[in-house]
């Protein structure tokens, strides 16, 4: 923790808190920085060969906490131990199953380049297939790069039919501005708004939201600051939205790409697991506002327990559990939902957090985000399957054959028309190892679980897999066929209650902070702790609240980078205002591209369309300054004026 009398070292430093610039004062670059010269390793903290590390959750989270406790504070691993509830490590990281009876993921990850913290890590963790010296960075960026994502089939309707211009986002000059304003409000002025408080009911109908929502998983009743959020984080993928694009997927699913090679790399470092375990309170010594956690009281199949902590040893503990009390189905059966009076129960993965609650107001609100599972549960089905007339048509709308090992539908396929605003992707097959050549993995998901579905006329969840199958063929066209579909078609379900709890509308003080005030030896991680700009629901968020927690508790000199600066990049706003105007030219695009044309600076504006000619190019900039004249006046058209003879200087072409 911080010296007393010394300067406080943000670990987590924000960039949005005020103007940096270059003086002798300025020893550390800027809080948004990414490169190699935050790659450098600190030198061991005094004492930390003595200290223990005890990780409540086996998530990527604790996983990256343990990785980073060793890499970057140097404490041997076998100081450190992670404890989980569950029998196996990954938390919502999963995948399982077999050929025969099976497989199962309850969800996905897609990436984009900006994932700074996951890419840091891996970098560092031995590769999963690729002989000594490589790493899970290096198997990641091979299949990418001579695999590109993209979709040819991102909205379909009408039974069977590809949305014409899916891409583009059907945004009127009006619903632009509604996302313009968004961006430009402070983040205190949103606390517990959600989106349908801002956005109007045509927005929430435009292509746009269809392929925001469904590829973050966001309901219109949910947090407007994360969506926000969202928006600054993602600004430069907002023109690959469209057809994916912008993303990178793994080669397999999300357990075998990720958690095998990293679990892998911690087990040799000595890292112990004490699975099958909850860690449901914490004991703490309190002198006034300082708190320093003494025990974890533990239960497990052997019954109740109690492990003593030192004043200099660390907890780092998860908040939360989006995949908590998930419920399975099959084929033939609906997943048997329970609910619990009065929010999870107490062998819950919420226990922790709950309790610490009770102790101080620090620890946040854990009820805003676990008391409504109606608005925070969607359902996934995996579906394993055989040749049949649903792979044929998979096939159809996939950029390449979905057994070759390539990018197959390129993301998720949204029907825009479903009541249940159904979607559908096949990823890399083989989607597991060893998974046969002629199976195919697919992964469906709905986001409404209140309305009936358009042929079956239940809601999702009372549904069995074979319902479910039944409503995804319909929307795909090829309903007649069903039951030789069936034949050849395994369906598992997964109807979680908390999946999306991280997205509900919260305020300030609702989420603790990642080592909150006052605590000496105590760290929260996940999706429910307070990070200065990220967002919520990415593996790399999870991480960089564990380095979080890392940094501070050992006091590390050194930072964990805020985002990565894309969203300042004038090429990214400017990709991104054309995107949102629907691929046209945006107001003053036509101006900019005057004063800067034939000059060093002409690469970042996007191209204009080619199929205008210069004389046409000139009467729609004319266009352009006469509306705007009319609406400000003549300081716009001396202002037009200056830009054309501006823009001729800089190309030489007046020499007075």
């Amino acid at each position: 923790m911080n010296t007393p009398g010394k300067p406080a070292f943000q670990h987590e430093p924000d960039a949005t808190a005020g103007y940096w610039h270059n003086s002798a004062a300025n020893t550390l670059p800027p809080p948004d920085m990414i490169g190699n010269y935050q790659r450098f390793k600190p030198l061991p903290p005094p004492g930390v060969e003595q200290r223990k590390a005890w990780i409540v959750g086996s998530g990527i989270a604790g996983l990256a906490a343990a990785f980073y406790l060793i890499r970057d504070g140097h404490m041997p691993g076998k100081n450190i131990t992670l404890i989980d509830a569950l029998d196996i490590e990954g938390g919502s990281l999963d995948g399982s199953g077999n050929p025969e009876d099976g497989y199962l993921v309850r969800g996905g990850r897609e990436m984009n380049w900006h994932y700074e913290n996951l890419w840091d890590m891996f970098q560092d963790v031995p590769a999963l297939e690729l002989p000594e010296g490589f790493s899970v960075l290096d198997e990641y960026r091979l299949a990418n790069d001579s695999d590109s994502n993209w979709s040819k089939s991102r909205l379909m309707h009408q039974q069977g039919k590809v949305v014409a211009d899916f891409a583009r986002f059907g945004l009127t000059r009006k619903q632009q501005w509604e996302i313009v304003s968004l961006l430009l409000k402070r983040k205190d002025e949103l606390d517990d708004l959600t989106i349908q408080d801002h956005f109007s009911e045509g927005f929430l109908q435009t292509h746009f939201w269809f392929l925001f929502r469904t590829m973050f998983a966001f309901e219109n009743w949910q947090s407007l600051l994360e969506m926000k959020l969202y928006l600054h984080r993602f600004l430069d993928s907002v023109d690959g939205f469209g057809d994916l694009s912008a993303l990178v997927f793994p080669k397999y699913n999300q357990y075998d790409t990720f958690v095998t090679p990293l679990i892998r790399h911690l087990r040799a470092q000595g890292v112990q697991l004490q699975l099958g375990t909850q860690v449901p309170d914490l004991e703490f010594s309190t002198h006034g506002d300082i708190r320093t956690v003494t025990a974890l009281h533990t239960r497990g199949k052997d019954g109740e327990g109690r492990i003593d902590v030192g004043p200099q040893d660390l907890v780092i503990a998860l908040t939360g559990s989006m995949t908590e009390d998930t419920a399975y189905g099959d084929m033939d059966t609906v997943p048997p939902l329970v609910r619990h009076e009065g929010g999870p129960p107490p062998e819950s993965g919420w226990t922790l957090w709950r309790n610490l609650a009770r102790h101080s107001p620090v620890f946040g609100k854990p009820e805003k985000f676990c008391g409504d599972i109606d608005r925070s549960m969607w359902e996934s089905a995996t579906l394993t399957c055989q040749p049949s007339p649903l792979v044929d048509k998979l096939r159809e709308l996939s950029v390449n054959e979905p057994t070759s090992g390539k990018t197959a539908t390129g993301g998720i396929i949204t029907f825009i028309d479903s009541n249940w605003v159904l979607s559908v992707t096949i990823n890399r097959q083989p989607h597991f190892p060893g998974q046969p050549k002629d199976t195919v993995v697919m992964w469906v998901y709905g986001l409404l679980m209140d309305q009936p579905g358009n042929l079956v006329k239940k809601t999702m969840p009372e549904c069995t897999g074979r319902e479910i199958l039944a409503e995804l063929c319909h929307h795909l066209g090829i309903g007649d066929q069903l039951d030789a579909i069936v034949a050849q078609t395994k369906v598992r379900l997964a109807l979680m209650p908390y999946i999306t709890a991280q997205f509900m509308p919260r305020a300030k003080g609702d989420r603790p902070h990642v080592v909150p005030p006052g605590c000496t030896n105590l760290a929260l991680v996940g999706q429910f702790v307070e990070t200065a700009n990220d967002v919520v629901f990415t593996m790399d968020s999870s991480i960089r609240t564990a380095r979080v927690a890392v940094y501070t508790l050992l006091d590390l000199p050194k930072q964990v980078p805020d985002l990565s600066p894309t969203q300042y990049d004038i090429r990214s706003l400017f990709r991104g205002a054309r995107a949102l105007n629907n691929g046209e030219p945006f107001p003053g695009e036509r101006m900019l591209h005057k004063l800067l044309d034939n000059t060093y600076y002409a690469h970042i504006l996007p191209p204009l369309p080619a199929s205008e000619g210069t004389a046409t190019r000139r009467e729609r900039l004319e266009a352009e300054l006469g509306k705007l004249r009319e609406k400000s006046g003549w300081a716009l058209q001396g202002l037009a004026q200056w830009i054309d003879r501006f823009g001729d200087q800089l190309r030489g072409k007046d020499r007075d």
